[in-house]
């Protein structure tokens, strides 16, 4: 099994505090900072810009074909719209999902798929159920669960045909694969690889070779790379947890993490540590995000 080693893009001195949904567009690494309550942008010489100041913590995120982008308010459960100019409310999810949202991305024909965590992550006395949904969220604003009965589902990519969706869940200690149909429904639900009771897979990225890395939080090497049925064939050593990835960069070879010392929301704003590493990689990524 081939051992990375990461590179510092963004150190801990620029005030980051914790990263998610990392996406590459228009030359740059666009990211959630979830504690920080905006949506910024990095450059491959590390310097970092705020694009959208948010009222609300966010999660989910992504970009239309119109340059548009679309990002959901975890706590209330709403999906919001940035044109460029202004902040608008798109579509009310908080009566087909129960907790929070999680991660979420925009596929090809603009439909927005994003998960419910299964509980508050406020509130750490609260244990995540394996009754959790995806959503789709169609163009056309129409709103409906596509898949439940999931275990924290996460980071989620699409193959670049369209036809595979796959949904890390994170407290299943799985990735899991659909079937998506022409009308953007999910079906044959199926197992895409089932990891070790000590891998919890947080946000993913596909390659072209049809395998999957995935931030591992908490665990012995922070990003892991595998192949469908789980095995595993690539991993990355990190002295923080990893939280996401993605591949991108000029010929998408660059594989992007987003690493914290921790994910407790206490403890981040007492001490934020979160981080944007980087590492070149043989197999560019593929899909969607």
């Amino acid at each position: 099994m081939q051992t990375h080693s990461a590179k510092t893009l963004i150190d801990k001195g620029h005030g980051l505090k914790l990263t998610e949904s990392p996406r590459w567009h228009d030359g740059k690494l666009w990211f959630l900072d979830i504690h920080d309550k905006r949506i910024k942008s990095a450059d491959l010489d590390g310097k970092v810009e705020t694009a959208v100041e948010l009222p609300f913590i966010p999660n989910a995120f992504g970009f239309r074909r119109d340059g548009s982008l679309l990002v959901g308010d975890a706590m209330q459960r709403q999906i919001h719209r940035w044109d460029g100019q202004a902040l608008q409310p798109l579509a009310d999810l908080s009566g087909i999902t129960t907790f929070c949202l999680s991660d979420g991305i925009v596929d090809a024909q603009d439909r927005l798929y994003v998960g419910d965590i299964g509980y508050n992550f406020f509130d750490p006395a609260n244990k995540p159920v394996d009754t959790c949904v995806i959503v789709c969220l169609d163009p056309d604003g129409r709103t409906r669960v596509v898949a439940d009965g999931l275990h924290f589902p996460n980071g989620i990519v699409i193959t670049p045909d369209g036809k595979t969706l796959i949904v890390a869940e994170t407290m299943g200690h799985r990735l899991t694969a659909f079937d998506v149909q022409p009308d953007g429904s999910l079906a044959n639900r199926r197992v895409f690889a089932q990891l070790p009771a000590d891998v919890s897979p947080d946000g993913i990225a596909l390659d072209a070779e049809g395998a999957v890395w995935l931030a591992n939080p908490e665990g012995e090497y922070g990003v892991l790379r595998l192949r469908e049925g789980g095995e595993l064939i690539e991993r990355v050593e990190l002295d923080t947890e990893g939280y996401a990835v993605i591949l991108g960069g000029p010929q998408r070879r660059s594989l992007f993490i987003c690493g914290s010392d921790s994910h407790d929301p206490a403890e981040i704003a007492r001490h934020p540590s979160a981080t944007l590493r980087v590492v070149e990689v043989a197999v560019p990524g593929a899909g969607s995000p």
